[in-house]
C-alpha cells in the first residue's frame, strides 16, 4: 500500500515518516521494530487497495447515502495509540482481533465539523485531568466480532492497556451530510447565475433596507439555480434522492412534506455497541 497511508503513534503524536521509512518507501524491519516497543500501526484508506473492504464501503453507502472510509489500527498488547480526542464524522468501530477498551465522554462541542471545533484547534491542556478525575461516561470493553457506533464529537481514549493479546480493529468514518453541505452545493452552482458575479456597490451594502431586498433576492435566485443547475439534474451523488422537503422553496407558502423518522440509534445521541 501507498507508504503514506501507513502512521504509526504511541499515547500521543504520530511519529515523523522517516521513523518507518528507508529511501521514501516503508522498511519492515524498522515497522516491525517500532509495534514490538509498543506503537500502534494505523493503516489508512483500506478500501482504496482491499477489493472486499472496497466492497464494504460501497454497501455502507447503498444503505446510509453517505460516503466513507476505513482505517485499520493494529495496537500490540498492554499499549495505547492515541490518547483522549474527538473525530469530526461519525464512526463505526468493528473488533477484528482481541480487545480493546473504549472510555468515552459525551462532546466538548457540539457537531464539529471539518476544521470547525477540530480537538487539536481548541484543544484546553486542562481537558485530561479533568476527565480523567471525573471519569467516563461510558467505558465498554471491544471484543472480537462485535461493533461500536461512536456519534460525531464524542471524546474517545482507546487502549490495550490491560489486555495480554494484540488488538485490531476497524474504523469506518461516515460522511454525514448537513445543511451547510447543501448550502455549498447551493452556492458552488450560484456563480453560474450572472446576478452573482455583478459587482456590489459600496450604497448597496450600506444601505440596510436595500441589503434586505438583496438578500430575499439572492434566497429566490439560490432556489431558482438549485433548480436549474446540473448538480441537481444529474444522478444524486450519494445513493439515495433527496428528500422532498428539500424542494421546497423558501419563500413557498405549500406544506413540506415530512421528515422520514430518524433510526433510534441517532435519536439516542448515544454510542450504539452491538
Amino acid at each position: 500500500m501507498n507508504a503514506d497511508e501507513i502512521a504509526l503513534v504511541k499515547s500521543g503524536p504520530s511519529l515523523h515518516p522517516d521513523c518507518h521509512r528507508t529511501r521514501g518507501r516503508t522498511d519492515p524491519v524498522k515497522l516491525r521494530k517500532l509495534y514490538s516497543d509498543g506503537y500502534t500501526v494505523r493503516l489508512g484508506n483500506l478500501q482504496r487497495v482491499i477489493p472486499f473492504l472496497a466492497d464494504a464501503a460501497r454497501a455502507i453507502q447503498r444503505e446510509t447515502g453517505y460516503s466513507n472510509y476505513l482505517h485499520a489500527f493494529l495496537t500490540p498488547p498492554r499499549s495505547q495509540g492515541l490518547l483522549h480526542h474527538w473525530d469530526q464524522q461519525m464512526a463505526v468501530i468493528v473488533q477484528i482481533e482481541g480487545v480493546k477498551r473504549w472510555q468515552l465522554r459525551r462532546p466538548e462541542y457540539p457537531a464539529p465539523m471539518r476544521e470547525y471545533q477540530e480537538s487539536f484547534r481548541v484543544w484546553n491542556p486542562d481537558f485530561i485531568p479533568k476527565w480523567e478525575a471525573a471519569g467516563p461516561d461510558l467505558e465498554v470493553d471491544l471484543k472480537t466480532g462485535q461493533s461500536l457506533l461512536l456519534p460525531r464529537g464524542w471524546v474517545h481514549n482507546p487502549h490495550a492497556l490491560d489486555s495480554d493479546e494484540r488488538s485490531i480493529h476497524l474504523t469506518f468514518a461516515i460522511r454525514e451530510r448537513t445543511p451547510l453541505w447543501i448550502a455549498e452545493k447551493l452556492i458552488a452552482s450560484a456563480v453560474e447565475k450572472p446576478d452573482f458575479r455583478r459587482i456590489l456597490l459600496p450604497e448597496d451594502i450600506l444601505n440596510e433596507p436595500n441589503l434586505a431586498d438583496r438578500v430575499r433576492e439572492t434566497r429566490q435566485a439560490l432556489w431558482s439555480t438549485s433548480k436549474d443547475s446540473t448538480w441537481t439534474s444529474s444522478p444524486w451523488p450519494f445513493a439515495r434522492p433527496p428528500r422532498p422537503s428539500w424542494n421546497t422553496p423558501p419563500d413557498s407558502s405549500s406544506p413540506r412534506a415530512p421528515a422520514r423518522p430518524l433510526p433510534p440509534w441517532r435519536t439516542a445521541g448515544l454510542p450504539a455497541i452491538r
